[in-house]
């Protein structure tokens, strides 16, 4: 399966038709096989994923999104990181088992599904019982999605834009909007409203980034009025306010800055009005290196 779909490549929209199998690389630059920069016990992310015993967290090198400001340039954009093999893969979530995770927690994994289905198959037959959490930036196909039902328990998509003329220039995401939306519909259609353990923490359901920008608080609003609209009330949404100007944002005066508390308290009072229920919030200071991981190590 996995080198018939490789020799062709479209697993994501931008459809490249690139054989990886023979070196050949398209948008997102991936190989043939599967590149990871690093992989630990995460004690960041949302409350139900990390919890008290962390979530184990495997980071993907490469992405088919360009975003300006990605605070995770050295992998996603600069290309940090070493290729495994499936078996390999396999291995790596076998191990963050061990250290007694809650999940593990797949970062930029779309351009690697094919080999993450063949690694998940085979560490369940080796053992591995924990919930699979797909941590994407919602520019997926729905078709490559279908691949994964059944597979993946938590999908942990990041809604990014409403404003193709954002997505364009910060991120170099033709029609994101409605290519994201249609991808979290089929998410939500796999794995439902979030259902919790009695520690709080996600089994199985969705749960929806947005990661809010300076300067474009209607933009977040228009989100969120989507996601009001179109999913039920039990859904999640993560709210984030840990914007920095990473990577290349200082060429982009806009949003060369930090996000004003004054932006960010708009966007929740507005979560509020729209009468949604479910979500986090973070603390003031998220915008900070400390919650960066070193790909340098």
């Amino acid at each position: 399966m996995t080198k018939n779909i490789l020799k062709e490549c479209k697993l994501c929209p931008f459809c490249c038709g690139v054989d990886r199998t023979k070196g050949q690389k398209g948008v997102c630059k991936a190989p043939g096989n599967a590149v990871l920069s690093k992989y630990f016990v995460h004690k960041w992310e949302e409350p139900c994923i990390s919890g008290e015993n962390g979530s184990g967290t495997v980071f993907f090198t490469h992405c088919n999104l360009k975003c300006v400001f990605c605070q995770n340039f050295k992998i996603s954009q600069e290309g940090a990181g070493r290729e495994v093999s499936i078996t390999d893969l396999a291995e790596i979530f076998l191990e963050l088992q061990q250290n007694g995770v809650n999940n593990i927690n797949l970062v930029t994994p779309t351009i690697y599904s094919v080999q993450i289905i063949e690694a998940v198959k085979l560490a369940k037959e080796k053992g591995l019982a924990l919930p699979i959490v797909w941590n994407s930036n919602a520019y997926e196909r729905v078709e490559t999605l279908k691949m994964l039902t059944g597979l993946v328990d938590v999908y942990l998509p990041d809604l990014k834009y409403f404003s193709d003329d954002l997505a364009l220039k910060y991120s170099a995401a033709p029609g994101y909007f409605d290519i994201a939306t249609q991808a979290i519909l089929e998410m939500f259609s796999q794995v439902g409203e979030p259902v919790f353990d009695g520690n709080g923490i996600i089994k199985k359901g969705l749960v929806i980034r947005h990661l809010v920008l300076p300067g474009h608080v209607k933009d977040s609003k228009k989100v969120l009025q989507w996601i009001s609209a179109n999913l039920p009330k039990g859904v999640y949404i993560s709210i984030m306010s840990q914007y920095a100007p990473y990577y290349k944002a200082k060429n982009y005066p806009e949003i060369n800055k930090t996000l004003s508390k004054k932006e960010y308290d708009e966007v929740i009072d507005y979560f509020f009005e729209l009468g949604l229920e479910n979500g986090y919030i973070q603390e003031e200071g998220a915008a900070s290196d400390e919650y960066v991981p070193d790909f340098d190590e």
